[in-house]
């Protein structure tokens, strides 16, 4: 097995050996691998990791709230994607497999009720490709006048907007979230959470364009909402290490948008959601 001991993690970090093992026993983190003998072996996350949680600490965020936002905002894939890091987190949402222009209907509700009544939120959006985005450029435009931050991600040449209009994010060509839809609102009074993703189909296989199928997700829960504008922000770091560092610094002191969205909301929705998708 390769890795790296602790003594390697603790010279690398500035942690003493004895801090990060009572970092693991006490929150689980960071959770390194165990040779056959029983020692430690850490990776480069794990490093990468701790090294964030020395940097929320300098922010002055509590230990729990630090490897906390640290396990939130990594990204263990090298095909980053917010709906893999959801979907496979510790409850995960049920999925739906919904057509285009459900999830288009689904999306302009949620944009529509953050550009009426969301004060100050933080929106993030993922595209596809930038023609997508064009088409709609004009509502997120709309939502930027207001917002605190709108990170629109899509297949640019480069960085670009910010100031009154939305920050336009590139995408690697191999990312995950390439193949994505994703609308995010995180505000306070109002969060609301749609990702999908593009199921594969036959080269050969006509469909028109908004009869193509995506499994999705939805959700008002404000922590999942929460947990993936944090991941945006991871992602956006990729891109700009500023403007990750801008939304981290949104998201410090953001209060969730409600404790509990009401029982059984997203449920019941759901279930209209899937009544509609069958007319």
């Amino acid at each position: 097995m390769k890795g790296l001991a602790i003594k390697d993690v603790a010279e690398r970090t500035g942690i003493a050996a004895g801090t990060i093992r009572m970092w693991e026993q006490r929150y689980g983190f960071p959770e390194p691998e165990r040779t056959s003998a029983g020692y430690r072996l850490y990776s480069e996350d794990d490093v990468e990791g701790l090294r964030r949680v020395l940097a929320y600490r300098e922010r002055g965020l509590s230990v729990p709230a630090a490897v906390d936002r640290a396990r939130s905002s990594g990204l263990s894939t090298d095909r980053p994607s917010l709906y893999g890091v959801l979907a496979a987190g510790v409850a995960p949402m049920a999925s739906q497999l919904l057509r285009k222009r459900t999830l288009i209907a689904i999306s302009r509700a949620i944009e529509d009720e953050a550009i009426s009544r969301a004060a100050a939120p933080i929106v993030v959006a993922s595209f596809q490709n930038r023609r997508n985005y064009r088409a709609v450029e004009h509502r997120y435009r709309a939502l930027a006048r207001t917002a605190d931050a709108v990170l629109a991600f899509a297949d640019f040449e480069r960085l670009g907007g910010g100031g009154d209009a939305p920050v336009e994010v590139p995408i690697e060509p191999d990312d995950g979230l390439g193949h994505e839809w994703a609308v995010v609102v995180d505000a306070p009074g109002y969060c609301a959470c749609l990702l999908a993703w593009e199921q594969p189909r036959p080269a050969t296989e006509d469909v028109p364009d908004r009869e193509r199928t995506f499994e999705a997700m939805w959700t008002l829960d404000p922590h999942v909402v929460r947990r993936a504008t944090q991941v945006a922000a991871t992602l956006a770091r990729r891109a700009d290490p500023a403007l990750g560092e801008r939304m981290d610094a949104l998201l410090d002191e953001r209060p969730l948008a409600m404790e509990q969205p009401a029982p059984g909301l997203t449920a019941v929705t759901n279930r209209i959601v899937g009544y509609l998708e069958d007319a």
